[in-house]
């Protein structure tokens, strides 16, 4: 089934003719999660309220992974191929790329579709950057963390793992308003990340033959303020020889992250690119794993 859902997710994507007809699955997880933020995120006790749900959505999510898998190999691969990112990945972020060469305006709004932070005053460097980052951290938790899980516990975890996901990337932030409610969220998405995102740091290192750096990437990995997605952009950043990352804007504001490989060249459009055939042949890689994983469980 997982290896089906690979080749269905790298040949098909997210077909937009599709979803632009029917809620794609995550977007009716989301629609759940902000219903809950809006009704029961208020008043007192919001960090216990945030356990409480957390602990209602992983179950619910399990019993669906469980019921789905009921329905046989066909539906279940299926499944399996929609709550993967591989080609939407790759296709946003070499989007990106297209985008700026033709100026460096299209090349801020598309780059804009896929990051949080300011874009309106992004350089081309900027912009390039921050599509890498993309790329690097999506792969971890888009691609490697639903094989990953979906090899620990079938469908069910892999059900259980994006409701997690989606729920940390909704509320799982530091303000005012999610800071306590979000904070199991957050918490958990980085449990379940932990394992993946140094697999996947691990693939882009050894895709990029620059695991003679590993201290190097450890190193800039523990910049991060994530203590997950440090991992695969560092592997990326040395791969490619670029730096990314460092200080951005969000809402106006300032903010001074670290760099990452700050001894590597100014990221540029074709380093985009690059990061994405990267992504293509750590996909490969997964696939064969797969494949042998799937050979020595007979």
């Amino acid at each position: 089934m997982l290896l089906s859902g690979l080749l269905i997710d790298a040949l098909v994507g997210e077909p937009r003719f599709v979803w632009s007809r029917v809620p794609h699955p995550v977007v009716l997880v989301g629609k759940f999660i902000q219903l809950a933020d809006e009704r029961i995120n208020k008043g007192v006790a919001r960090k216990a309220k945030g356990i409480f749900f957390l602990c209602f959505l992983v179950a619910s999510g399990g019993v669906l992974g469980r019921l789905i898998g009921e329905l046989g190999a066909v539906v279940s691969a299926t499944f399996v191929a929609i709550l993967l990112a591989q080609r939407s990945l790759v296709n946003h972020v070499n989007q990106v790329a297209a985008s700026l060469r033709v100026s460096l305006e299209e090349g801020r709004q598309a780059v804009g579709l896929i990051v949080g932070r300011d874009t309106r005053r992004m350089q081309e460097s900027e912009v390039a950057s921050a599509a890498i980052e993309t790329a690097a951290e999506n792969f971890s938790d888009g691609v490697m963390a639903p094989i990953f899980w979906f090899l620990i516990a079938g469908l069910p975890g892999l059900f259980v793992y994006k409701c997690v996901n989606t729920a940390d990337s909704m509320i799982g932030y530091k303000t005012a308003r999610h800071k306590d409610f979000g904070w199991a969220a957050a918490k958990f998405d980085d449990l379940l990340n932990w394992v993946p995102a140094r697999v996947s740091a691990l693939m882009l290192a050894t895709i990029g033959k620059v695991l003679h750096r590993a201290r190097q990437i450890k190193r800039d990995a523990k910049l991060h303020r994530s203590p997950n997605a440090g991992w695969p952009e560092a592997a990326m950043a040395f791969s490619l020889n670029v730096a990314i990352a460092g200080p951005r804007s969000y809402e106006g504001e300032k903010q001074n992250f670290a760099w990452v490989n700050e001894g590597g060249n100014v990221a540029t459009a074709c380093d985009i690119e690059r990061s994405t055939r990267m992504l293509w042949s750590c996909w490969a890689l997964a696939f064969a794993s797969v494949c042998i994983i799937s050979i020595f469980s007979q």
